[in-house]
């Protein structure tokens, strides 16, 4: 199992930071190794990756989820196995410092991740820094879902947003 730590100092309030994260839909127009992602259920996400040689399909729970705090998950399955964590906190300039943990095994394809020394780092750095582009050019989020998770239960569910006076489901 490898792990890895990254974080990054964005310069929008921690509120629209942790909102355009839960838009997992978008994560394809700024992440260079996502190509699709797929809300199932408010704690279930299909996830098509590929970089380089590597590509696959996994689906991941969020087994926890504080609004602007936090968001913690696990991939089910076989492959890739991990798991992560991304943290939300403010910084004293107004902006939002987001770290994120990764713990990933090595196994599969996506194990070179694990094995091939810095390899996770520079692949997590290099997407949290395109996030950081991405959300500081929009200056707000594109969409949110405030809700909470524990134990991999929501605990709010309603819509966040209205499209035409049609109840939008937050896609995160």
């Amino acid at each position: 199992m490898s792990s890895v730590e990254e974080t990054v100092e964005i310069a929008v309030p921690v509120r629209t930071a942790y909102n355009q994260w839960t838009q997992f839909a978008s994560f394809p127009l700024f992440m260079r190794s996502v190509r699709k992602v797929e809300q199932i259920k408010p704690s279930l996400t299909s996830w098509t990756i590929a970089a380089g040689p590597l590509h696959g399909v996994f689906t991941a729970e969020i087994v926890e989820q504080e609004p602007d705090s936090r968001l913690v998950w696990r991939s089910l399955g076989r492959r890739p196995v991990h798991r992560g964590e991304v943290s939300f906190r403010p910084t004293a300039r107004g902006g939002t410092r987001v770290t994120v943990r990764m713990d990933i095994a090595a196994r599969g394809s996506a194990g070179l991740l694990a094995v091939v020394p810095g390899l996770a780092g520079r692949v997590v750095r290099g997407e949290l820094r395109r996030f950081k582009e991405y959300i500081e050019g929009l200056g707000q989020e594109s969409g949110a879902w405030r809700g909470a998770i524990r134990e991999g239960r929501p605990r709010h569910a309603e819509p966040d947003r209205k499209v035409s006076g049609v109840p939008c489901w937050p896609v995160g």
